[in-house]
């Protein structure tokens, strides 16, 4: 049983993000750090899985969707990727890199002080880019939960960069939100599990994390990405319209 659990999701290669949050003393003193996945598709994608390698078996990983994209395009299984940033992304990865991304469990399950059995995934338990939302209406819950055993009470999952905690059908519904990618205000947003849950959000300088970042990253639209995401020009609001109509909208929530 694991006393306290941080939860890192959907890092996308943004390094500063990435170490400030490590730096919490929380994160530290946790007995596990679980990736959710989207790790290393964006701007400094051997920086950041280097780091998160040296830190031994602290890190739990899970694999996102744009984790496997950026496997599948190295490995010639697929021609391109939606994400701009990915191809070069993909580009920049060893060998090692690969065989860790080719490894990763899609979901997994930790026993938490407090919360029980805690499924881990990156998008739903059965598919790593479906989408569910804060506001998604019950049905669509019991639907992504269809297959999940009954005594999974707690569901920790990534993939949409906006942090929330609800119920749904008696299961704990949590989503940390995005370290480097966030949608709705800056920061990098983790949360904290055991016994209850505390959804966080570490601020960092963000015009110094844009400078290092354009510094370090050859990928030609670098100064455009790092202002739109680190400065967080895309509203909640405009992420959920976004996101709306691929969670069966048209149901009563």
């Amino acid at each position: 049983m694991l006393n306290r659990v941080a939860v890192l999701s959907d890092i996308h290669a943004v390094l500063p993000a990435l170490e400030a949050v490590l730096a919490e003393p929380e994160v530290r003193a946790a007995d596990r750090i679980v990736l959710t996945g989207d790790i290393a598709a964006g701007p400094q994608p051997v920086q950041v899985l280097d780091l998160l390698v040296s830190l031994g078996d602290r890190i739990v990983w899970i694999s996102g969707n744009a984790d496997r994209e950026l496997l599948e395009y190295r490995r010639g299984q697929r021609d391109s990727i939606p994400d701009p940033i990915s191809p070069w992304a993909a580009g920049q990865l060893r060998e090692d890199h690969l065989d860790l991304l080719g490894r990763l469990p899609r979901s997994l399950s930790l026993p938490v002080h407090g919360l029980g059995k805690v499924l881990f995934c990156h998008a739903t338990p059965r598919d790593d880019e479906e989408v569910v939302l804060v506001d998604s209406c019950l049905d669509r819950w019991r639907e992504v939960f269809s297959e999940l055993d009954t005594d999974i009470r707690t569901v920790v999952c990534g993939h949409t960069h906006m942090p929330f905690v609800r119920l749904a059908h008696g299961r704990l519904v949590i989503n940390p939100g995005s370290v480097g990618m966030p949608y709705g205000r800056p920061g990098a947003h983790w949360a904290l599990l055991g016994p209850g849950i505390e959804l966080r959000s570490t601020d960092f300088d963000i015009e110094a994390a844009t400078n290092q970042i354009t510094q370090d990253c050859s990928y030609p639209d670098i100064a455009e990405w790092a202002d739109y995401f680190l400065n967080v020009r895309a509203t909640d609001a405009d992420a959920l319209e976004a996101f709306a109509p691929r969670d069966g909208r048209g149901h009563t929530p």
